[in-house]
């Protein structure tokens, strides 16, 4: 598949504001496993990315939402808030390294949301930042950094 075409980014009619954030390849683990996205621009160089809606399949055994489902949300809102903010295609770029603090818990049934802002861009990586969020609520915190995709 080619990486201009992986990812839908497009508004959403649904949601006045927001774009989807969706891929092409529905077998693929962004709709197969976290379900509707969808993301918008927050300031200058921020986007926020919602998981929709948070399902009985995304719980721990304590009811509340399992990690892999917020470390995934987060490593995807790096992707999603380079492509909002900056445009063209993050599809080839990839993750170096993610560090995450969880701080609380979240709630299955509700939507979910990473707010992301890009603090620097060199020629070859992004460095970002963001807070993962759900009614007003601070569930985690998280840096990362990206690499651009080589020029072949």
């Amino acid at each position: 598949m080619e990486p201009t075409s992986a990812f839908i980014h497009a508004p959403d009619p649904e949601h006045p504001g927001w774009h989807t954030w969706d891929m092409t390849d529905q077998e693929r683990f962004n709709p197969v496993v976290m379900g509707k996205m969808l993301v918008r621009q927050e300031a200058d160089r921020a986007a926020r990315l919602r998981l929709l809606s948070t399902r009985t399949m995304h719980g721990n055994l304590h009811g509340n939402i399992h990690g892999a489902v917020i470390l995934g949300l987060i490593d995807i809102s790096l992707f999603a808030t380079v492509n909002q903010v900056i445009g063209g295609n993050s599809a080839s770029s990839v993750t170096l390294d993610l560090s995450t603090q969880f701080i609380g818990s979240g709630r299955i049934g509700e939507p979910l949301d990473a707010v992301c802002e890009i603090m620097k861009e060199t020629g070859r990586l992004f460095f970002l930042r963001g807070n993962l969020e759900q009614g007003g609520e601070l569930i985690a915190s998280y840096m990362g950094t990206l690499r651009k995709p080589s020029a072949r």
